[in-house]
């Protein structure tokens, strides 16, 4: 057995790792949790135990539990009680997985159906490997995306640029944008912004003998003495002895 999230998901589904039987836990009204548990025992035949309510200790050999919350799927994948794996997956599209886990609820007064159980858990897993798949893609074109923005700020840093400008050349909202920004690249977008235009600034004050005014306009900012006070902020110096600095350092190399 692969002890990785979506080989395993294909291994049950496929049957190279038949399910043998489903158990069910007993509801009780003490300390319910609300999220259904599905638990799947990684042995050959494997097992699998259902609790609608959440309840039941883990068990010590290796399995992969499935954890159904309102708005998120959590699969967790154990062996000899250590946690090797762990993934975090949206609920979103159809209600397919709502109306399975309602079956499978039906189903624990009537634990003899275990063909019939078999196949609902089976369909589950299923779709848990669309939604793992799903997300997978959505988040490589996620990835995509903010690449493109990336590069397209790079080219027209110098342009007088917003976070609505540039969500408008991609065709997305200035909202998305900055969630882009902020879930892909762990950075706001105006951070991002200004960072690239600073060091495209850095890199004209090494170069070049340009009149500090000239640098600013040359990087998008309108205001020079905005700029010099940007600069100082993120370099600890003005741009004038930041250049000083370089130069002179470049001297006593040689």
């Amino acid at each position: 057995m692969p002890f990785d999230i979506p080989r395993i998901l294909t291994t049950l589904i496929n049957g190279s790792s038949p399910l043998r039987q489903v158990h069910f836990s007993t509801p009780t009204e003490q300390r319910p949790r609300p999220s259904p548990l599905l638990v799947i025992l990684l042995d050959n035949p494997c097992e699998a135990l259902f609790s609608s309510s959440g309840e039941g200790q883990q068990h010590p050999a290796s399995s992969l539990s499935l954890s159904f919350g309102k708005q998120q799927l959590t699969l967790q994948l154990h062996r000899d009680n250590a946690l090797l794996q762990q993934l975090h997956i949206p609920r979103r599209g159809p209600r397919t997985g709502a109306f399975l886990l309602q079956t499978l609820t039906e189903l624990q007064m009537q634990p003899d159906e275990q063909e019939t159980a078999r196949l609902v858990v089976l369909s589950l897993l299923s779709h848990c490997r669309d939604l793992l798949g799903s997300d997978i893609h959505t988040a490589s074109r996620s990835r995509a995306l903010f690449e493109a923005i990336r590069l397209y700020v790079e080219e027209h840093h110098a342009s007088a640029l917003t976070r609505e400008s540039v969500a408008q050349a991609f065709y997305i909202s200035p909202n998305y944008l900055s969630h882009l920004f902020q879930k892909t690249g762990n950075v706001g977008f105006n951070e991002f912004l200004t960072q690239t235009r600073l060091e495209h600034a850095r890199q004209l004050l090494k170069r070049y003998n340009l009149k500090i005014k000239e640098i600013a306009a040359r990087c998008g900012f309108a205001d020079s003495n905005y700029f010099c006070r940007l600069f100082r902020k993120h370099t600890e110096r003005s741009p004038s002895e930041y250049r000083r600095q370089y130069h002179s350092q470049l001297t006593s190399k040689i």
